[in-house]
């Protein structure tokens, strides 16, 4: 295979399209269901594509990544908007069901997520199916989301648990987990299935688990000088380097 190089897993282009090891023979991309993965992504790495090929492969669906301009209830990330929605392009360039939703940069003034949904509903319609696919941390700090309780009436969601996670039982602990628990009683769907009954209002646990990369693990080892290109695809390591990103950056700002 002229020009195609070893990757440590697979035999990879010269385009660095991803592996083919993670592209299921007969990947049915065939659900009604909209997914869409919001966060920071700075920068994205190999365990967010972790849990959106989870999602895709799980699911059904095609996994829209939605990189947002300024999360209103995280610190600035450290790359801007546009160099963080590039790598994520870098990212899932070629792979079946995965694609880039910029629509979170093109608005104007902080972004929340119910304006977001709100958008999509009425791009949509009112009984298409929604899902936000967030992390375990992220489910756990919905009630630090702007009119999060509203959330619940315009999508499903989607919940990635960290290895050895009890994301239903840390929500029925003390504090503003209670009161998730107690919106989010009667919720939770066993069966994919149920999210494509309904066009919002249910929760959904992915299997399998997150990876253990974080987005502030790579901005550390980077700001540190130590192995860190691992962590993320190659174009994206590539266009880190060539644009000098997060070069002496304190890296504790943000998990995602």
């Amino acid at each position: 295979m002229p020009g195609w190089r070893w990757s440590g897993c697979c035999w990879r282009s010269p385009r660095h399209a991803p592996c083919a090891c993670w592209w299921p023979e007969a990947l049915r991309l065939d659900s009604p269901l909209h997914l869409y993965y919001g966060g920071t992504f700075d920068p994205v790495h190999n365990g967010h594509l972790a849990i959106a090929r989870s999602a895709r492969e799980g699911l059904g669906c095609t996994v829209r990544l939605m990189p947002a301009a300024d999360p209103p209830h995280r610190a600035p990330p450290g790359a801007d908007a546009g160099q963080r929605a590039r790598m994520l392009e870098l990212a899932v360039a070629g792979e079946p069901g995965l694609a880039v939703d910029r629509r979170e940069l093109q608005r104007e003034g902080r972004s929340y997520s119910i304006d977001t949904l709100r958008q999509l509903r009425a791009e949509l319609g009112p009984e298409a199916p929604i899902a936000l696919l967030i992390g375990a941390d992220s489910y756990l700090g919905l009630p630090t989301w702007h009119r999060w309780r509203e959330l619940f009436g315009l999508a499903h969601f989607v919940v990635a648990p960290r290895p050895g996670s009890d994301v239903d039982g840390q929500a029925a602990g003390a504090g503003a987990h209670l009161e998730l628990a107690a919106v989010s009683a009667g919720r939770w769907s066993a069966s994919a299935a149920d999210l494509e009954r309904a066009p919002a209002g249910r929760l959904f646990l992915l299997d399998p688990t997150l990876r253990p990369e974080s987005a502030s693990e790579v901005r550390g080892r980077i700001a540190s000088g130590q192995p860190w290109q691992s962590l993320v695809p190659p174009a994206v390591a590539a266009y880190i380097v060539r644009h000098g990103l997060y070069a002496g950056l304190a890296a504790g700002r943000s998990p995602l």
